[in-house]
């Protein structure tokens, strides 16, 4: 077997693959042998199939499984071989040669390949980036403990309508004129309060009670949400129609869920047996893990600030042409159109990318399996918190999370999770930052 690559420019090269019948006979033979062994043929006793026989019947198709074998197999090698830094996967170069597959052919095949750029992208103190710090201001720290309580809480029925509370009423559309409109909407549903955006809505409904009846409610501008409205009102969700029109209401019942108290059960349900035992340990304990959601939230604002920086130093040149093509190949679904609007993105993520090994590579940073498993495993454990106010056992989890690594792709995505937070943290320690402190009101501004 012979494999040379001729280089077009920096970018690209042709890699091409010569097989002689001297590279594939011998395999070939075998497995047709080994087929004749197996095969069940009427008027042949059981592995008496001679092996001519079977190379008649099904020679070619072994002969073009195994070349085919040898070539992606030789092809893998040369280029792990001799290191050579391909994006994509190599592709065939279409040709107008026919082979006519008798055992005694030389193949010919050439591979595009799509070769990585030079990085040449460094960083030092000079790169300058803001490191928010986000304070537990006194209002969110109000709104979490107000969410925790109503989640421990209990469900009422008070007798009059407040703010907070959750109206179960019939809506029935009226006419322009405030007649019914009929064969219009009437339904009896949930009005949350806390989703009704305009002012002088949420007020006529306030302090209303059973069997009270508005005569005209302005649904629709109250709530200006297309996805609540579609919600309440029972619209079909595939092709909804939001009506343009009031609403006749009439207070069917009224629900509101009281906060729990600030107890020793409450606590125990919510942090284990006697770990919080005062209301102010209570709002350290509180703070102390809305402090850690917020470094969390700011250090991924940092990330992406980080990313974007880094995106726009980054700015090699691309075998474009080859990877369109190699785009196409790998999707055929997608179009032309969409193939065009969507690959600077996956340039700028690819660049990005080539950035990350390059540190990776240079800094010697370790990506261990132990720590693709941590980061699976607290991906995981939070999802099944969502869904379950018990928790997991590790002896579970860690059984979950071996399954969840099982499947390439999970584990390939959670590998490249950790790979970017290695190179983030060491970023961190090389690069300039501006530490900021600021009020997580003002924060969430920023992320918008």
């Amino acid at each position: 077997m012979n494999i040379t690559q001729e280089k077009i420019n920096d970018l690209n090269a042709v890699l091409t693959v010569k097989i002689s019948p001297d590279d594939y006979q011998e395999i070939v033979n075998k497995k047709i042998k080994d087929q004749a062994k197996k095969m069940k043929l009427p008027g042949y006793r059981p592995g008496m199939v001679p092996a001519a026989h079977v190379k008649k019947m099904y020679g070619k198709s072994i002969l073009v499984e195994e070349v085919n074998t040898l070539l992606s197999d030789s092809v893998n090698n040369y280029i792990q071989q001799n290191e050579i830094e391909i994006l994509g996967q190599p592709l065939p170069k279409a040709t107008d040669d026919h082979f006519n597959w008798d055992f005694n052919d030389e193949f010919v095949f050439e591979y595009e390949l799509g070769l990585a750029p030079e990085v040449n992208v460094e960083f030092s103190a000079d790169d300058k980036l803001t490191q928010y710090i986000i304070k537990v201001d006194p209002d969110t720290l109000a709104e979490r403990t107000k969410n925790i309580r109503r989640s421990y809480g209990k469900m009422t029925n008070p007798e009059l309508v407040a703010d907070g509370d959750v109206v179960f009423g019939q809506f029935v559309q009226l006419n322009a004129d405030g007649s019914v409109f009929e064969g219009g909407i009437d339904v009896t549903t949930s009005l949350r309060l806390d989703i009704v955006k305009d002012a002088s809505a949420l007020k006529s409904l306030i302090g209303l009670k059973r069997e009270d009846v508005v005569e005209s409610f302005d649904l629709v501008t109250a709530v200006d949400d297309e996805k609540q409205l579609i919600k309440i009102l029972k619209l079909d969700e595939e092709n909804p129609i939001i009506p343009q029109s009031k609403f006749k209401l009439t207070v069917k019942n009224i629900n509101r869920l009281e906060e729990s108290d600030l107890n020793q059960e409450f606590f125990d349900k919510l942090f284990g047996a006697d770990v919080v035992k005062t209301e102010e340990e209570f709002t350290a304990k509180i703070t102390e893990e809305l402090e850690a959601m917020m470094t969390q939230d700011a250090d991924k604002k940092l990330a992406g600030d980080l990313y974007k920086y880094g995106s726009e130093k980054a700015t090699m040149e691309l075998p474009d042409e080859f990877l369109k093509r190699w785009l196409k190949v790998a999707n055929k679904e997608v179009t032309d159109e969409e193939l065009d609007g969507g690959y600077q993105d996956f340039a700028k993520n690819l660049r990005w990318t080539l950035v990350e090994n390059k540190i990776v590579k240079d800094q010697k940073l370790q990506i261990k399996y132990e720590d693709v498993f941590e980061t699976a495993k607290a991906r995981l454990d939070a999802q099944f918190r969502m869904y379950s106010p018990t928790a997991l056992t590790e002896e579970q989890l860690g059984q979950y999370t071996a399954q969840f690594l099982q499947e390439k792709e999970n584990a390939n995505r959670i590998f490249d999770e950790v790979k970017s937070q290695k190179v983030f943290d060491y970023l961190k320690t090389v690069i300039s930052l501006d530490k900021k402190e600021i009020g997580y009101d003002k924060f969430q501004k920023l992320e918008a």
